[in-house]
């Protein structure tokens, strides 16, 4: 009897340092994704609302009315270019940003990557889901030896707004890749291009904000 209580605390013990150890390696690496198969690229391509956004570095949201614009010139590849502004900006100043991905094997090309050295790695972004007319799902993840992978994911729409089915249909796709839907955020898609006189916001407000230029674009991610 005592042999085989020895036996299963042993057996138990190796179980659960193989899954410690598979669970800290997954964090290492970018998650084994089911991209879209059938996936028709021309059709992705054009202007895009960000409906919801998830990163696993932020606990809170820094960012609305997010909006991108997809191209390619070769189907080799593909641009990002899109727009965003700071929650916390009194001035609501719409920023501009890029980031363009080679499609490594053209016969999966729902599978970018972008491994320029201002992304610190190798950045994979994987066209998770879409129907082309309405939404889309995409899963971004950058990483770099030993060092624990960056994670984030964009809801997109066609237009401002999402249904509510469409969204849990999507969101229901992301834990299987490790993503904590409690950080899904909603992107605030109102009153983008509304910035406010000077003259009206507090001069502490003012003095107190913090220059966009400084700030970390949403698509990029400097690992610690």
């Amino acid at each position: 009897m005592r042999r085989c209580f020895v036996l299963v605390v042993c057996l138990a013990f190796l179980g659960f340092s193989s899954s410690y150890r598979k669970k800290y390696e997954d964090k290492e690496k970018c998650p084994k994704v089911k991209a879209i198969r059938n996936f028709v690229l021309e059709d992705l391509l054009g202007r895009w609302y960000v409906i919801e956004y998830y990163a696993s570095s932020e606990e809170a949201l820094s960012y609305r009315c997010m909006r991108a614009e997809f191209t390619t010139s070769s189907l080799q590849d593909v641009t990002m270019n899109f727009t965003y502004s700071f929650t916390d900006d009194p001035l609501n100043e719409i920023l501009i940003g890029n980031i363009t991905w080679t499609i490594p094997n053209p016969e999966r090309s729902s599978h970018w990557v972008h491994s320029e050295d201002t992304y610190e790695g190798v950045y994979n972004t994987y066209v998770l889901d879409s129907d082309y007319k309405s939404w889309a799902l995409l899963l971004h993840c950058a990483e770099k030896t030993n060092v624990t992978r960056y994670l984030s994911s964009f809801i997109m729409s066609r237009k401002p707004t999402l249904g509510d089915n469409e969204k849990a249909y999507l969101r229901d796709k992301l834990p299987r890749y490790d993503i904590d839907l409690t950080y899904l955020f909603d992107m605030a898609q109102n009153d983008c291009n509304s910035t406010p006189a000077a003259d009206l916001i507090p001069p502490p407000v003012l003095m107190n904000r913090k220059e966009p230029s400084s700030r970390r674009h949403p698509m990029k991610h400097v690992h610690g």
